[in-house]
């Protein structure tokens, strides 16, 4: 009996013609095997040389044709690829193949397609039997105390979906982190399949699918806003190496907290650049906070009101937008059925409390170094990883830190809040909204310092110099000058919000707060 083994890349059009002909030799020679492996095209080249490396051979195209000596054993007899294939069928069996090119191309492309179904379900049934790896960065933190509940509560990743939490901290945490190993254990969760402590850093995101990066605390003195930035650099390099080492190859990647949002999350990008279109930045806490301050505004709840725009830097120089924003179910003397709603501004007659006391309690209460409530940042985080499993509400607006491609005029390779939906396991910037154009400079306003933070962080730049407004700040004694700004205007009420601060530290105590009181942040 002869017994062939083809390999191929999924989308090569001549390892399509070469499986099309050893199905029609399988088919019509009883003594003819053919095993078939299909390798994903990201990961095929790697696969080669491995195989190649194994048994001696020397190869480097799709497909690869070897023979296996069944009655003698020892390793296979490597045939070649696809024209030697071919010529072994017409000098054998008397056989060719007449595929044209078209058709090749077809069956290709149908070949990948089915390979990534068929990956996409076999990872569907090893989470059936092994656990989502999640971890957790700086684990002693408040925000994780309130993340494993919700996590716990199949509410995130799905009903069928088992996890194992890995908590990650310093050796200094190590007794907090086993107080909250119990407690999670308490909780006899039956999504929760384990919880573990991890104070080896070298060991951290083994098998990692989920990655939830909170804020890191500064071991060394920090004296400028510029040691403040660079201190960023050296954890974010440390966790990037060891998320390519060790995670796994689907992993998702997300970054909350309250300090540098951005920045962290870019500089991951840059650290772990085979996993930078799987690391976002959660944006959705200062989303609801800002629906909290309009929902009291409006004597309704939060919850109802929908599709407000969070751009910019998150925990920095942000800009809240509510061209788009609607209330639903509002009390009014219009009413409608559940899926009516109405504009947040054709409510709000007040284009003063919009643009100065909004404005001013957002600034006050999503200000980087002050108190931050663990609750709001886990939920945000929870939120964000539900709609990025599962896709967001339909038709609504959620605001996320991605990686600009120069969408909306954003400059490339900076991470920016914009309006996004999720959907099919992945998020789609929503380029196609109408009448959401930024201005030249708010958008210079908001970019300014992101570029900035990026490069003092990567040893580019030295000082770090803060975008200076023509405009006063709201705390100041003018209004913002709807002549210069044309985007703050009664026509839209759309409002600046600069959360920064001149402010530097006056010596090295409270280093966690300072985060928070400087330019940019």
């Amino acid at each position: 009996m002869a017994k062939f083994v083809l390999a191929g890349r999924a989308d090569c059009p001549y390892y399509a013609k070469a499986e099309l002909l050893a199905d029609y030799l399988q088919k019509n020679l009883p003594d003819f095997r053919m095993h078939k492996i299909t390798q994903h095209p990201d990961i095929w080249e790697e696969w080669l040389k491995d195989v190649c490396k194994k048994n001696k051979w020397s190869h480097q195209n799709s497909p690869i044709i070897w023979r296996e000596l069944l009655d003698r054993g020892g390793k296979g007899l490597l045939l070649g690829g696809y024209n030697e294939f071919l010529e072994h069928a017409q000098l054998y069996y008397g056989v060719t193949s007449s595929m044209t090119a078209e058709l090749m191309q077809t069956v290709a492309q149908e070949n990948l397609e089915t390979h990534l179904e068929k990956e996409l379900e076999e990872e569907a049934l090893k989470c059936l039997i092994n656990p989502l790896q999640v971890w957790i960065t700086s684990a002693s933190t408040c925000a994780c105390y309130h993340l494993i509940p919700i996590l716990a509560s199949g509410e995130v990743f799905g009903p069928h979906m088992e996890i194992s939490i890995n908590l990650l901290d310093n050796k200094q945490a190590e007794e907090n982190l086993k107080s909250l190993v119990t407690e999670a254990q308490d909780l006899a969760s039956p999504f929760l399949r384990s919880v573990s402590v991890c104070t080896r850093e070298e060991e951290a995101f083994r098998q990692a699918h989920v990655i939830v990066i909170l804020d890191d605390r500064v071991d060394k003195d920090v004296y400028s806003l510029e040691d403040c930035i660079r201190s960023r650099a050296p954890p974010c390099q440390r966790y990037g190496s060891l998320i390519e080492k060790n995670a796994h190859h689907s992993v998702r990647i997300i970054v909350g907290g309250k300090s540098f949002v951005n920045l962290r999350t870019v500089l991951l990008m840059s650290y772990a650049p085979n996993f930078a279109h799987n690391i976002i930045a959660v944006a959705l806490g200062v989303e609801g906070k800002a629906k909290a301050t309009l929902a009291r505004k409006l004597k309704t709840t939060p919850s109802c009101i929908k599709d407000v725009i969070i751009w910019g830097n998150i925990s920095g120089n942000n800009y809240v937008d509510l061209r788009k924003a609607k209330v639903y179910g509002y009390e009014s003397a219009v009413w409608g059925p559940p899926p009516f709603s109405r504009p947040i501004l054709s409510l709000i007659f007040d284009s003063e409390w919009v643009n100065r006391e909004f404005a001013l309690t957002l600034k006050k209460s999503t200000a980087t170094g002050r108190p931050f409530g663990g609750i709001l940042t886990a939920h945000s985080i929870a939120t964000t990883l539900k709609y990025w499993f599962h896709g967001s509400p339909p038709g609504e607006i959620v605001s996320l830190g991605v990686l600009s491609e120069g969408q909306f005029g954003v400059p490339e390779g900076i991470v920016f809040s914009m309006p996004v939906k999720f959907e099919n396991g992945t998020w789609v910037v929503l380029t196609e909204l109408e009448d959401i154009e930024l201005n030249e400079q708010t958008m210079t306003r908001m970019t300014s310092d992101l570029i900035q933070e990026k490069l003092v962080a990567l040893g580019e730049l030295i000082h770090f110099q803060p975008y200076q407004s023509e405009h006063k700040d709201l705390f100041g004694d003018l209004t913002l000058d709807d002549e210069k700004d044309p985007v703050v205007s009664d026509a839209d009420f759309l409002h600046l919000i600069p959360q920064s601060s001149s402010e530097k530290p006056q010596s090295q105590e409270n280093t966690n707060d300072y985060e928070g009181k400087t330019v940019g942040q």
